[in-house]
């Protein structure tokens, strides 16, 4: 289930009313694509927990300001993203999501774009019952950079 969150939440959070966060882990891909396809990084933002992990390529892992610039370079395309959940492990209050996602199209700059992954992602859900990421890592397993593999 996804809803709209509206006003003040936990740990002094606020969300725009177009934003909606997923109250079960199996929705939260799909929230995270909501968020995506507005463009605007500051709400993709709140996707994530404080101090969260994105990990924008294999083995450049961003948090803070740092994880807000990186997200805003793929928002900057301006392509949508599709996601197709694979598989959701809940425990409690964390879950890994297995998602296979697809950012394809023209960018504002009249480029192709054709962008694809498995993510492997860690999500917990706060105190006020909506899920978000503790960790995004969208390229999954795939080998880091001069790795050789």
């Amino acid at each position: 289930m996804v809803t709209h969150v509206n006003g003040l939440l936990s740990e002094g959070m606020t969300h725009s009313t177009s934003v909606q966060l997923a109250t079960d882990a199996a929705g939260h891909p799909h929230a995270l694509a909501r968020a995506f396809n507005t463009f605007d990084p500051e709400i993709l933002d709140l996707m994530y927990e404080p101090g969260s992990v994105f990990v924008p390529r294999p083995g450049e892992p961003t948090t803070g300001s740092q994880r807000l610039r990186a997200n805003g370079e793929f928002l900057a395309l301006r392509v949508p993203i599709r996601v197709t959940p694979r598989r959701t492990y809940q425990a409690g209050d964390i879950a890994l999501l297995i998602v296979d996602w697809l950012v394809e199209g023209v960018a504002v700059d009249g480029s192709d774009v054709r962008i694809a992954g498995t993510a492997t992602d860690i999500a917990r859900r706060g105190a006020d019952g909506f899920w978000r990421y503790v960790v995004d890592n969208p390229f999954g397993v795939a080998p880091h950079p001069g790795s050789g593999a």
